[in-house]
């Protein structure tokens, strides 16, 4: 079941239904059991490959928490409930989804903020997860901390832009960084709106990508693929893609001006934009960080909003 990391941290890959499909908890030895870094999405498939580690005489010391997304949070409660271990996440994803929980206003507000830029709404698959964040964590961490995992003690980093509440432990002495979806080695990670307000969140993961140079890695393990042993190479490929799609965009803008929704279609065209609403995401975050250069700007016509250069 266990993929071999290190001689502390084994990876377990957990498959399930829709999204991304699966997502890598990491488990790290310690005296008591071991620290396992994020969950999986709240699935049967997911819970029965659980069941069987944990039935393998594993032991679990606590559960801690990169960030709140559903792939990553999504059996943090059945952990806590079912099988009485703690769950650790960050003061900021507590304020930001666990104790807000105001789950229908949210998705009331990224649904207006898709129709807004020429989208249809919500895709019908969002399912309602909110249940998911309906429990109270055994403890906190925030940024400049010092968190054990296992044996060791990791920094805690704050890296907004993928998520607002982004956070990636550092163990320095082994040079070992675990990343979250802040980077990934094959795909660049999604930047989206999802809590249905705008802000200039490409901006912030920029500033976030500037921060790995402070922490030179031997090894980062990140919350989707393989483990990525170049973080420098890997960092600046990431830079170079997300300004080669800026540029695509400024090439597709006219004058008359685009939706957001419209100029996705047109640089995804290989996409069903109707199942991906990431493709979307990725190109409003990108013409709101190319406003804010001054590059574009945006205008209202009958309830949507334009972007022209």
């Amino acid at each position: 079941m266990f993929e071999h990391v290190t001689d502390d941290i084994e990876k377990l890959i957990v498959r399930f239904p829709g999204g991304m499909g699966e997502v890598n908890c990491y488990l790290i030895k310690g005296e008591s059991g071991y620290t396992v870094i994020d969950t999986g999405t709240y699935a049967n498939e997911s819970i029965d490959l659980w069941e069987t580690v944990l039935e393998s005489g594993v032991l679990v010391e606590k559960v801690v928490l990169t960030h709140t997304h559903q792939d990553h949070i999504g059996l943090a409660r059945w952990f806590q409930e079912s099988i009485g271990v703690p769950v650790f996440t960050s003061k900021l994803g507590y304020m930001e989804m666990l104790k807000a929980r105001n789950f229908k206003n949210k998705k009331e507000k990224l649904d207006s903020l898709i129709k807004r830029h020429g989208g249809t709404g919500i895709p019908k698959r969002l399912d309602n997860d909110a249940f998911i964040y309906d429990f109270e964590p055994d403890g906190f961490f925030e940024e400049n901390d010092n968190i054990q995992l296992g044996n060791d003690f990791y920094e805690v980093i704050w890296v907004p832009g993928h998520a607002p509440d982004q956070y990636i432990f550092y163990q320095r002495d082994k040079k070992i960084l675990i990343v979250g979806d802040h980077i990934l080695k094959d795909i660049s990670p999604v930047i989206g709106l999802w809590l249905g307000e705008e802000s200039n969140l490409l901006k912030e993961y920029y500033d976030s990508l500037e921060k790995m140079t402070q922490f030179p890695a031997v090894i980062a393990l990140p919350g989707h693929g393989p483990e990525i042993t170049n973080l420098e190479a890997r960092v600046q490929d990431i830079k170079d893609k997300h300004d080669y799609r800026l540029e695509q965009i400024l090439e597709h803008i006219t004058d008359q001006g685009k939706t957001a929704n419209e100029l996705s279609k047109e640089i995804y065209a290989s996409l069903n934009m109707s199942v991906f609403i990431s493709p979307f995401m990725a190109t409003l975050t990108r013409l709101i960080y190319l406003e804010s250069l001054g590059e574009i700007h945006r205008v209202e016509k009958n309830g949507l909003i334009c972007f022209s250069r």
